[in-house]
């Protein structure tokens, strides 16, 4: 069955784009169908990294976020619709108004929300606003981005946490990939899969080295989650 992934956090900056792009590479060096959807009109990383698989979709516009229903419906596949900053009201809005969870439930299609945070404390008011927005119509995976927070404690023993758990949501520790060797990647603009392994995209030995650890690492985690078996 197809499986909708919407990889968000309201907030710019907590990791977003980054997250969508691990998980894209992942289904690709997995070689699973997928297709991306990228909702970041100004940036727009995916469609950079992973044009091959992405298409562009406006959150505002109701067709245009109809084809995200419509990839899923066609074939078996996964979907990963990276979410920009501060989409969330449109994205309420979408699937109120269609029901979105109802017809996925109808046509077999799970939907997981990745709430990707950092370890300040507006990210833990901005996941209290998810659960209440969406509630159980919705699987969920908290993404602890230690590439952008060193300190997840003040959120592990909150009260949003445990509204998170009560939820049956998954968790997924993004580790830290080397802050220059992440910038040379983004403005090389080079795939995760290239910066491991191709030695004329522009990294050197040692940098190739440590992107082949982290994905190796972050791929453990992943092959862990019930959400991404196929």
């Amino acid at each position: 069955m197809s499986t909708i992934h919407f990889i968000g956090g309201e907030k710019g900056g907590v990791g977003k784009s980054v997250t969508s792009r691990l998980l894209a590479q992942y289904y690709v060096d997995t070689q699973q169908p997928l297709i991306v959807f990228d909702s970041d009109r100004s940036h727009g990383a995916l469609l950079r990294f992973y044009s091959e698989f992405c298409l562009p979709v406006n959150l505002d516009d109701f067709e245009s976020s109809d084809q995200i229903m419509e990839a899923a419906s066609e074939d078996d596949r996964a979907i990963i619709v990276d979410l920009a900053a501060q989409t969330a009201a449109a994205l309420q809005k979408w699937t109120a108004q269609s029901d979105l969870p109802g017809l996925a439930q109808e046509l077999g299609v799970p939907l997981w929300y990745w709430h990707v945070m950092d370890d300040g404390r507006d990210t833990l008011t901005v996941l209290d606003d998810l659960l209440n927005t969406f509630g159980d119509t919705l699987g969920y995976v908290i993404v602890r981005n230690h590439g952008r927070g060193k300190d997840f404690t003040p959120f592990n023993t909150s009260e949003v946490c445990q509204r998170a758990i009560a939820a049956n949501a998954r968790f997924f520790d993004l580790g830290e990939l080397h802050g220059n060797t992440m910038k040379k990647i983004d403005h090389l603009g080079i795939s995760f899969w290239a910066a491991a392994n191709n030695k004329d995209a522009g990294l050197g030995l040692l940098e190739r080295q440590r992107v082949r650890v982290w994905l190796k690492n972050c791929y453990k985690q992943l092959e862990g989650l019930d959400c991404l078996r196929s």
